[in-house]
């Protein structure tokens, strides 16, 4: 009698087969999913800094152009660590609108208030309230700073203190911090601006 070997493979090499190929799937898988949540947040975070840019270059150009109101109340209102509230032509319709930015938490909102009545006022409960962001990362930063027309000359009195800021801002600095994960603060993107108030200017 000739021993004959029999080709092919035994059931426990076909489960091992099997086993290693659903894992090295799963584990593509995994990795795929993985890349794309990662890729997900990096585009999430993308349009987050560039939406909020846009409007952060736009309160720079409404703080540029802030002018007394239609009341004649001062161009500056509040001038806040995290709060600021101006006046100036929003819309361009020859009427003097009062704007408002300020940080909740992490949310950054703006507050518009047409004039309104006569004599003219501003009421707080006619304000319309736009959020901006949720995904502000500034935390004890200010989101404004407050200078003279002495800065950056001037060391001494600037940045100026809350109590001098109505009477003697004539520059302001915008500091934003985003991110839409709060965890990983390394990858913050700052956005940091100046607007001089025209208005204001010593040197007109």
């Amino acid at each position: 009698m000739t021993n004959e070997k029999t080709n092919g493979f035994t059931l426990v090499e076909v489960l091992i087969g099997l086993f290693l190929i659903s894992a090295l799937g799963l584990a593509a898988l995994n990795l795929n999913t993985a890349l794309s949540q990662t890729q997900i947040l990096a585009w999430q975070n993308y349009l987050n800094v560039e939406q909020t840019n846009a409007y952060v270059a736009n309160l720079i150009r409404e703080l540029r152009t802030a002018r007394p109101a239609d009341n004649g109340a001062y161009p500056l209102e509040t001038v806040n660590d995290q709060e600021i509230s101006f006046f100036c032509d929003l819309d361009f319709d020859g009427k003097t609108e009062k704007v408002r930015y300020f940080i909740t938490d992490t949310r950054l909102f703006k507050g518009i208030t047409e004039p309104s009545g006569y004599p003219i006022t501003y009421p707080p409960t006619e304000e319309k309230l736009i959020k901006l962001t949720d995904y502000v990362r500034n935390g004890s930063n200010p989101l404004f700073t407050y200078y003279n027309g002495d800065w950056p000359a001037d060391q001494v009195n600037n940045p100026l203190t809350l109590a001098t800021r109505l009477a003697q801002t004539k520059l302001i600095k915008v500091y934003l911090r985003l991110n839409t994960e709060k965890d990983k603060p390394d990858e913050d993107f700052i956005l940091e601006s100046y607007a001089q108030l025209r208005m204001l200017k010593d040197n007109l």
